[in-house]
């Protein structure tokens, strides 16, 4: 289902003309009313001026997230707070949190992008979303639950966590679709296992998973364990929250459009910032082509991706691989780049294990190292107790890993429910341990 056809399927001739001349306004605009950008392209020899279509945008400098912080909580804004309507903020973990606020007109477009989402993902009016999202600062509840009522959907505003109440509400609300990270609509799967739950209990057709990396071992995951179809939504509060980007539920593993007439995507080098060509990997850039409150000029997000145009007869915009993950959170492992998605893609290939794991990341003298911890399923626990099995299976994903990564990794098999869980939020596969040395 298309929920804006005539801007999905928008010729790309036509599409680049709509985008270069929002991008001639945005750069106007921002250098009218944000100091920050009028201080950076004074710096880079830029006038307004000298863009002139969409093929210009390298000639700007990025914005990366320190700028946000620097300019903490409010001067990015390009409106005054008597137009802003909503405030938003990343959590903070790692200092002062990124700060995004929302013109009324903002607030629509994102429902809008959010709307496409679903509907791409086959959600209907009429439908019902258990929205297990968080609801807060965090941008993912408000957003999904915005940008379905958007779509004519019914929301059921659960927000994060509390397993037992999704569980009910699940069974006596009877939803279709379910929003969550893919690390709680796993934990959900296994609780239906551990409980015995029958799936004839639900009526869940579809979830709605992002807010954090996956790959397609968890998807086969979530799909057997809840009996639905898994549908990835990318997006990040700074350049507008949930539904920049989405799957279409036709053709999942293909690839998420995005939402180009909004934001504007480039991949370019990590190290350099040199543009990269279409297929390649390297880090993901947006340009904010809509908004009023926090218009953002080639925002660095950090995240590992791809962008090509390998279209269906559905959409013409551009799609986006899985992200591989953050730049920031890439290990060198001695000299190898690692991202532990590349770990969690062999798992898959071993019935012993769970997906459930997690790296710990150590520094002996000057190297690296990593040990990952992995969970043997309830079935197969006498591994645990046999040391020939024990150590049979171990060689095997070391070498396993070693084929697929090139890196010989400590690993450490551990019994049933020792890995840590998703409790409705974000759940982090790394420790890192060399801040201790």
């Amino acid at each position: 289902m298309l929920f804006q056809p005539d801007m999905e399927t928008m010729p790309l001739g036509k599409l680049r003309q709509l985008q270069s001349e929002r991008l001639r306004h945005l750069v106007a605009y921002v250098y009218e009313r944000v100091p920050f950008y009028k201080k950076q392209l004074d710096e880079h020899g830029i006038r307004p001026s000298d863009i002139k279509d969409i093929g210009d945008l390298h000639k700007l400098p990025f914005t990366k997230k320190n700028h946000l912080r620097d300019n903490y909580p409010f001067d990015l804004f390009a409106v005054p707070m008597s137009e802003v309507i909503r405030i938003h903020a990343s959590s903070g973990t790692t200092g002062k949190p990124t700060v995004v606020g929302y013109t009324r007109r903002d607030i629509d477009i994102f429902s809008e992008v959010v709307a496409r989402s679903l509907a791409a993902s086959g959600c209907k009016p009429g439908m019902k979303l258990q929205n297990a999202y968080g609801y807060g600062l965090f941008t993912g509840g408000l957003g999904l639950h915005y940008g379905a009522e958007k779509l004519g959907m019914a929301v059921i505003p659960v927000s994060g966590g509390m397993t037992d109440r999704q569980i009910m509400l699940l069974q006596d609300f009877q939803p279709e679709v379910m929003s969550c990270t893919p690390s709680y609509a796993l934990t959900l799967s296994e609780e239906f296992a551990k409980r015995k739950i029958s799936l004839d209990s639900i009526n869940l057709k579809t979830a709605i998973l992002g807010a954090e990396p996956w790959t397609e071992s968890i998807r086969k995951q979530v799909e057997s364990g809840l009996g639905i179809d898994a549908v990835n939504i990318y997006g990040l509060s700074e350049i507008m929250g949930p539904g920049v980007s989405n799957e279409d539920v036709d053709e999942k593993g293909s690839g998420s459009y995005i939402w180009e007439d909004h934001f504007f995507p480039e991949i370019v080098d990590k190290d350099t910032g040199e543009p990269l060509p279409e297929g390649e990997y390297g880090v993901l850039v947006f340009t904010t082509l809509t908004k009023e409150a926090l218009p953002l000029l080639r925002y660095w997000t950090n995240d590992i991706t791809n962008i090509y145009y390998e279209h269906s007869s559905k959409r013409t915009h551009v799609k986006m691989g899985p992200i591989r993950g953050r730049s920031d959170d890439m290990l060198i492992i001695r000299g190898v780049n690692l991202f532990h998605t590349q770990v969690e893609d062999v798992i898959q290939y071993f019935v012993e294990l769970s997906p459930n794991y997690q790296l710990v990341v150590s520094r002996e003298g000057n190297m690296d190292e990593v040990e990952v911890r992995l969970e043997i399923k309830d079935t197969f626990s006498e591994i645990l107790t046999s040391t020939t099995s024990h150590q049979e299976l171990r060689g095997r994903v070391v070498k396993k890993i070693k084929d697929n990564i090139g890196l010989t990794m400590k690993i450490t098999l551990e019994g049933p429910g020792s890995i840590p869980r998703s409790e409705g939020g974000k759940l982090n596969r790394i420790v890192d341990r060399r801040k201790v040395y």
